[in-house]
């Protein structure tokens, strides 16, 4: 095995990585910023797939569209879950979250089967995609490369929107204050709108772009909500840049253990949160919890 055939294994474990990122953020960012632990978020990875598959009809010559439309279609339908279903038990006990959205996975689940049936959903590779690039003499799907460039995209965008515009600062002075961005003249509840659309919209995304590479079944939902809380949990819940880390470390894992020790492999990711657990339980890159005094 030379260095080229290290160099395909660091590519493969990013562009998995890029997956685990676009569905994890998400997450991280709706709890970030208003303290829903979304048990469901899975289920909008899974809906996603499923939504570009109807947009596109299965057709590779809508890729594009089809990514616009699950993006704007996500964001929409987030939005109505928060202000339906999230908003009106903002004041009660967090079991009450985690029993709603927990019900709403279930839900989406089934509303998938019926819509869609059991049957697996496929997309063929889009053309642009269909050869693959040579990188030192090895072919690597050029597939891979467009989920790394994707994922960087959205990581700069989300940084530039939350320090770089007025609604990211109202988003992030939320997580601190709430009660006295209220006192400022900032329609508060109207930003988590946005904010759980966002988070909701780039699972969405996740799910569609994963498509032509894994086909998207109605019990995808549970395995996506699975990775994105082990992501978070490692890098740390409520921060975008630990989403990212945390994909990052879980993607290359994956990529090296499986060459290491294939049997194991799909306990790394849970090793490597239990380590986390024990050593830092606020995760990599998040923030202790205030000590009151």
């Amino acid at each position: 095995m030379d260095i080229g055939f290290y160099l395909l294994q660091l590519l493969t474990g990013l562009a998995y990585a890029s997956t685990l990122f676009l569905l994890s953020v998400g997450l991280s960012l709706i709890f970030g910023a208003m303290g829903i632990v979304n048990f469901a978020h899975g289920s909008f990875y899974m809906l996603g797939a499923y939504l570009f598959y109807a947009f596109t009809r299965g057709q590779a010559e809508g890729f594009w569209g089809g990514l616009l439309s699950v993006l704007a279609a996500g964001f929409v339908i987030g939005a109505l879950v928060e202000r339906l279903l999230i908003r009106p038990i903002y004041a009660r006990p967090e079991e009450y979250q985690i029993l709603l959205t927990y019900a709403l996975l279930l839900i989406l689940e089934d509303a998938v089967r019926f819509f869609f049936g059991a049957a697996y959903r496929s997309f063929p590779m889009p053309e642009a995609f269909s050869s693959p690039l040579f990188i030192l003499g090895s072919p690597f799907p050029s597939y891979y490369l467009f989920l790394i460039g994707l994922a960087a995209l959205f990581a700069l965008l989300l940084w530039g929107f939350l320090y770089r515009t007025r609604l990211g600062v109202w988003i992030r002075a939320a997580t601190q204050d709430r009660e006295m961005l209220e006192a400022l003249g900032v329609n508060v509840p109207l930003l988590y709108t946005a904010v759980f659309g966002l988070g909701i919209a780039l699972a969405a995304l996740g799910g569609a772009a994963l498509l032509p590479l894994q086909a998207a079944t109605p019990g995808m939902a549970v395995d996506a909500v699975i990775s994105a809380f082990i992501v978070v949990v490692i890098g740390g819940l409520g921060s975008v840049w630990g989403a990212l880390l945390g994909a990052v470390l879980i993607g290359l894992l994956q990529a090296f253990g499986i060459l290491l020790l294939p049997e194991w492999a799909m306990v790394f990711p849970f090793g490597l949160m239990a380590l986390v657990l024990l050593l830092r339980p606020w995760g990599l890159l998040g923030r202790p919890p205030a000590v009151r005094t």
